[in-house]
Formats: structure tokens, C-alpha cells, sequence
């Protein structure tokens, strides 16, 4: 791959040394699974946590004679990826062997695709932020292309005291490998990146996007140099499986490789490994060249050729993707902040949707994020695990809106349901949680307070902000159930009488 510098140094990016500071370059490689019942060669199940070797045919075990058949889901999969991220969808793909021996890969070579990628160039929009103000700054990221590759298996070392176990379940599982251009600048932008990929295909339900599981990770190539000069030698760090992780390996990377240079020493070109429990990467081997691989047409393959009307078809049949829907959340009136929050996992956006269905965008957005989001965080949950479903949360926001509660009282209700379940209209109904709105009552409680804190109405009137106390007052007095507005305009009334 030819390196080209796309991007003009921003002082903000910069990384400090001892000496000066440092420009990032990083570039990525990320590997997802194809969501396909099938592998990509073979008709072995790909499902996750089966026993080990139960998913395993005789092509992915390479027995003599077996020869692979393309699987043309993955096809497909791979191509709905493409137009996902404006890349180029080449009509005519073509295998090769990638050769290399290790135990979890029978054949002694991985098909992948070298020359000749399904897709090529593309861009990936990221946000990254939020900054101070809530603002988010927008980078375009260059993909260099998306190839088809099988995956091989996992050797396991923890087994047995003296001898290495294989288990070949994701032996030719169906992998792409989109690897961006080196236009990364920052580990917030590589973080940001990998977020945005794994939100596009969840949405295109092209891979899960389950780091957890393995089914996305990442390979990551990072190399400094003085702002704006040449490329530095670039160290990659092999099968990164979380975004945490990987932000973590970056920083150690880039300090590791400043601390060398600013020393008088150079960079060897090499492949290295982070380990999580120390914070620190290490080196694994020397960085292979694609000559040392011995690349070549893979023979048992023919070329995989498609014309424009598969695309065309596939292209239709795409649904709204993030930054479309964005877009759509703040042309409803919501900020750039909540539209981003909301669209970052597809799952999020769906919820949301069915609370805003015909209620108040920008309530039903504060509510899905700030105590919906908030609390499964609290809980260590997921949005699939929410005690409180779209339809209950809607229901609080349709109380509040209608005066029925107040928004202390939703908060409190919001709890219940979260704990015991139930239908909000009803448990308000039930536990006489409904507001008071009867002025009357109101005016009777405003009065008492008033007539009990003679002093802090005149301080009320000379520093009006004291108000807030009364309505706390108030509030506490009626059980939190008066109205918050018609208390308000009771109490300015009445104290600056």
C-alpha cells in the first residue's frame, strides 16, 4: 500500500515528548466476522460458545481432496458493507493463498484476497467529541479497501500442563478485512473510527460487532514523526479486541517509539502484542513483507464477478444508516449531542424511536439518555436488558406532558417501574402519585410558608433567586405533587406583592 498524507497537522493532535511535540499516525486494520449461518468456504455452523471442533467440516479441517465453494451470503454481506461506507464495489474479486504454517491452520494456507479486493476505496465520517460545549468535530477517514478472508482457528495453552489443544470452530469462518488509510491522528479519533465502523455494519447487520466474542478486532499500526514531516516506521500491534484496550496500546505505542527517538535510536519495523495486564505492548516477530507470505491465485477458486444489477439491488435494499438518521434526529429538534449519543448503537436508536413515536422529540431524547442510558450504565446493562421498556418509558413522558406528574415524581415513578414493572398510568393512579393542580390547595401551602418565614420573604425580595427555597418548601410540604409551574407564579405573586 503507497502511503499518502491526506491530512494538515492540527497542534490539538499532537502527542508531547521530552524534546517536542509529535504527530500520531495510525492506521487500521479491522477484522469482522460475517454475520452467515455458514462459513465462508464450507457449511459448518458459525455459531458462538459451541463445543470445541463442533463446528467443523472437512474443508475446514483441509482433508485431502476437499475443495472450498464459495459462500455467496458473504458475498453479498461483504458488498452491503461496502456501499455502507461509500467505498467502490469492484465487480471482479479474485483469491489468493496466503501461505503461512501455524497448528489452528490446517491447509498451511489462509484464502484471502490480495490483488484484486471485493471493495475498494471508501470514507468513514466520525465524530469526535463531545468537547466542553457539547460540540463534536467531524473527520473524514479513508478506507483503503475491504477484502473476503477465511479466519483460522485458536491454539489453547492453558489446558493441559505439557501439550497445546487446537480447536478449529472459526477455522474458515467468514472474515472482512477493512483496512483504513494512515489518516488517523489521535487515539480519540482511531477510538471514534472503530466505533463508527462497528455502528455501520450492526446497522447493515452485515457483522455483531462483538468484541467480546471475537468476532470484531483489530490490528493497529502506529508510527510518530515531527508534525507535518515524513512517515515515521510504523509498528503494528496484532488482534486488539477492545476499544479500551486499544486506546490504551496506542498511548504506551507512541510514547514507547518517542522515548526511542528522542534518545537517537530508530524504530524497527515489527509486530507486537498488548497486554492488557500491564499496559504495555512487546514484541512478537520481525514484520513480514507480502513476499514472504508467497502470495499466489488461489487454483481451486475462480474469480467472483457480479454486475451492476447485483449491486443495484443490494443498494436498494439498504436501510437508514447513522449518519442519515442523525441527520433526520436533529432536523426533529434535537441537539448535535443527543442525535450522536442516540445513534451510536443501532439497538439505542431503535428504542428511542418508539418513545418519540408521536411524543415530544426533545423529552423523549432527555429521558432515553439521561436516566434510561444512565441507570443500565449504572448497572453495568445493556439496552437488550432494560427493566423499562419503550412503551413505559413513553408513558412517563406522556404524564409529564399532560400535567398528570411532576418531573420529581416521573423520576420516582421511573424507579418503581424499573424495580417492579407495571403500567405507569396505572401506578399513578394506584399510589395517588398524581399533582396536585388544584390552585387552591396550592395556595393554601404557599400561604402557610410564607406566613412561617417572615424573615426570608424580605430577603426573597431584594434577591428574587431566593425564590427556589419557597418552591422547595412548597414541594415538600405537598408531598412533591403541586404543580412546579402554578407554585412559581403563586409565590412571585404573593412576595413581590
Amino acid at each position: 500500500m503507497t502511503l499518502v498524507d491526506t491530512r494538515t497537522p492540527n497542534p490539538k493532535n499532537f502527542f508531547p515528548g521530552e524534546d517536542h511535540d509529535w504527530e500520531l499516525v495510525i492506521g487500521l486494520e479491522v477484522h469482522a466476522q460475517i454475520t452467515s449461518q455458514a462459513k465462508l468456504f464450507s457449511g459448518a455452523s458459525t455459531e458462538f460458545g459451541n463445543e470445541p471442533n463442533a463446528n467443523v467440516s472437512l474443508v475446514d479441517a483441509a482433508m485431502p481432496g476437499m475443495l472450498p465453494v464459495i459462500n455467496e451470503e458473504c458475498v453479498r454481506q461483504a458488498v452491503r458493507t461496502g456501499l455502507g461506507l461509500n467505498a467502490k464495489i469492484n465487480n471482479r474479486s479474485v483469491f489468493d493463498r496466503k501461505n503461512y504454517f501455524y497448528p489452528d491452520l490446517p491447509q498451511g494456507y489462509q484464502i484471502s484476497q490480495l490483488y484484486h479486493p471485493i471493495v475498494g476505496e471508501g470514507t468513514i465520517t466520525i465524530q469526535v467529541g463531545p468537547d466542553k460545549e457539547g460540540g463534536f468535530e467531524t473527520v473524514e477517514i479513508g478506507v483503503e479497501r475491504l477484502h473476503l478472508e477465511q479466519d483460522a482457528g485458536k491454539s489453547m495453552h492453558d489446558q493441559h500442563p505439557t501439550m497445546s489443544f487446537v480447536d478449529l470452530n472459526r477455522s474458515g469462518v467468514a472474515l472482512m478485512e477493512i483496512v483504513s488509510k494512515p489518516d488517523i491522528r489521535s487515539i480519540d479519533e482511531a477510538k471514534a473510527y472503530v466505533t463508527k465502523l462497528r455502528s455501520i455494519m450492526r446497522y447493515l447487520g452485515t457483522c455483531d460487532g462483538n468484541m467480546d466474542q471475537g468476532s470484531l478486532r483489530a490490528d493497529v499500526n502506529v508510527s510518530v514523526r515531527k508534525p507535518g514531516g515524513d512517515f515515521g516506521t510504523r509498528c503494528e500491534i496484532k488482534n486488539v479486541n477492545s476499544i479500551r484496550f486499544m486506546g490504551q496500546a496506542i498511548e504506551y505505542e507512541a510514547k514507547r517509539q518517542i522515548d526511542i527517538l528522542e534518545e537517537g535510536g530508530s524504530i524497527d519495523q515489527e509486530t507486537r502484542l498488548f497486554d492488557p495486564n500491564k499496559g504495555e505492548t512487546r514484541s512478537m516477530r520481525s514484520k513480514e513483507e507480502a513476499h514472504d507470505y508467497r502470495y499466489f491465485p488461489d487454483p481451486d477458486l475462480l474469480p467472483v464477478e457480479f454486475d451492476n444489477a447485483f449491486v443495484e439491488a443490494l443498494k436498494t435494499g439498504l436501510p437508514e444508516l447513522p449518519d442519515e438518521k442523525r441527520a433526520r434526529f436533529m432536523a426533529d429538534g434535537l441537539s448535535e449531542y443527543d442525535a450522536s449519543i442516540l445513534v451510536s448503537d443501532k439497538a439505542v436508536a431503535d428504542y428511542f424511536e418508539q418513545v418519540a413515536d408521536g411524543r415530544d422529540a426533545k423529552m423523549a431524547a432527555n429521558w432515553t439518555i439521561n436516566d434510561l442510558l444512565g441507570a443500565l450504565n449504572k448497572a453495568g446493562k445493556d439496552i437488550a436488558e432494560s427493566p423499562v421498556s419503550a412503551g413505559q418509558l413513553g408513558g412517563i413522558v406522556d404524564l409529564i406532558k399532560a400535567d398528570t406528574i411532576s418531573g420529581k415524581i416521573a423520576k420516582d415513578l421511573f424507579e418503581i417501574i424499573w424495580n417492579d414493572g407495571g403500567d405507569p398510568a396505572k401506578i399513578v393512579e394506584e399510589r395517588g402519585m398524581a399533582q396536585v393542580t388544584d390552585t387552591g390547595a396550592i395556595e393554601a401551602a404557599v400561604d402557610a410558608i410564607i406566613a412561617a418565614n417572615p424573615d426570608k420573604v424580605e430577603q426573597a425580595r431584594e434577591k428574587p433567586n431566593m425564590i427556589g427555597w419557597f418552591v422547595g418548601q412548597v414541594m415538600k410540604e405537598t408531598g412533591g405533587k403541586a404543580n412546579p409551574k402554578a407554585v412559581n407564579e403563586l409565590l412571585r405573586k404573593k412576595i413581590e406583592a
